[in-house]
């Protein structure tokens, strides 16, 4: 252990509170998400007291730099905290996820939910049996312009939205090939679990979340195996073809109830250019954004006067959407609403993932199980 000197267990009265700065908070996995989460932790006044990683070199970064207490055991920092943000590796979830609800301790749990379809049942059967709240990181949603978005679908601006087209390709931008993103017994996937877990998630929220009924699609890896990639910059150290054993790109239809669809591609790296466009498809209007940069159009047509077609340009600051998540998780727990669904959706976006490598596999369309 490193840092200051190590607190009493708090107690499950204790744990009752009414103020997010009271809510004393630790986070797993101390490498480069952790730390990104704790400068937001900082930043909102949530008191973060301690972390936990495998790693000694991550525990002793993160405690020279947050002064708190780190942990190689993960039930020594639970002892200490209210709530927890986990950020390791995706296969590891479950392990940390599950042993946070048996504690009842509040849990926002960085995406994917699981590095499979079975453990990511497993930590939605724990959080159900759980008097912690629950959120899964799906920033995202809370961007100023999904928002506005969302609103005007809420609105009935858009009429009836049935079709939504999803995109966040990358033209070349694999992590590092040898890291664990690129390891399929770690990540469970390549493009489509990291990228396409954002974009699905945010194609259901507009949609409403309707009920997925089945998808067809196809997973691809034709870059990430090829001794020749070109590339200009890549996050993390390259370990070359040898490391890479996941899908660097996924093409995907998506079926839900009352004949709603989703339209999905999604790529860390393909021979075209980049592209983050989400176009929202409704029977009076169209949304369309960009998910990245924000810029937002809707689309319309009239027959007062004269037919025409309208475009029109909506302009909004970009915000912080990790701040703004944690901000909504503490709210969560300040305020006991037990409104949550961000488990039993993200466990959709996991039976979507899972029934688009399914299909890919038999090459046929598959029924997204329940």
């Amino acid at each position: 252990m490193y840092g200051s000197e190590n607190r009493q267990y708090v107690s499950d009265e204790t744990r009752m509170t009414r103020d997010r700065r009271d809510i004393e908070t630790g986070i797993v996995g101390l490498g480069n998400i952790g730390q990104y989460h704790a400068e937001r932790l900082v930043d909102l006044g949530v008191p973060l007291v301690g972390g936990m990683d495998a790693a000694a070199d991550a525990r002793s970064r993160f405690a020279r730099r947050y002064n708190v207490d780190v942990y190689e055991d993960h039930h020594e920092l639970y002892d200490d905290v209210d709530a927890v943000i986990i950020t390791t590796p995706n296969k590891y979830h479950e392990e940390y996820a599950v042993d946070a609800f048996e504690r009842n301790l509040h849990v926002l749990l960085e995406k994917p939910l699981a590095h499979s379809l079975e453990s990511a049942q497993r930590i939605a059967d724990a959080a159900a049996d759980s008097t912690g709240h629950a959120m899964v990181g799906f920033n995202n949603r809370f961007s100023n312009t999904v928002r506005i978005v969302r609103n005007r679908i809420e609105r009935a601006d858009l009429g009836e939205v049935t079709h939504v087209e999803a995109n966040y390709v990358r033209r070349r931008g694999i992590p590092g090939r040898g890291s664990w993103f690129t390891r399929r017994q770690i990540a469970g996937g390549g493009a489509l679990i990291d990228l396409g877990v954002h974009a699905i998630d945010l194609a259901l929220y507009l949609l409403g979340y309707p009920a997925v009924t089945e998808a067809n699609g196809v997973a691809r890896s034709e870059f990430g195996s090829d001794e020749g990639y070109a590339y200009l910059e890549m996050w993390g150290e390259d370990a070359g073809p040898a490391g890479f054993d996941v899908d660097d790109s996924a093409s995907a239809f998506i079926r839900c109830a009352d004949d709603r669809t989703i339209s999905l591609e999604v790529a860390w790296a393909t021979n075209r250019p980049a592209t983050h466009e989400f176009v929202v498809r409704g029977t009076k209007a169209a949304a369309r954004f960009d998910l990245l940069e924000g810029d937002l159009t809707i689309h319309s047509a009239s027959n007062v006067g004269p037919d025409h077609l309208e475009n029109t340009a909506i302009e909004t600051p970009q915000n912080d959407t990790h701040s703004e998540e944690q901000e909504a998780f503490f709210d969560r727990i300040v305020d006991e609403d037990p409104d949550d669904e961000s488990i039993g959706q993200a466990l959709t976006v996991q039976r979507v993932i899972d029934a688009i490598y399914r299909s890919s596999d038999s090459g046929r369309t598959v029924s997204v199980e329940k």
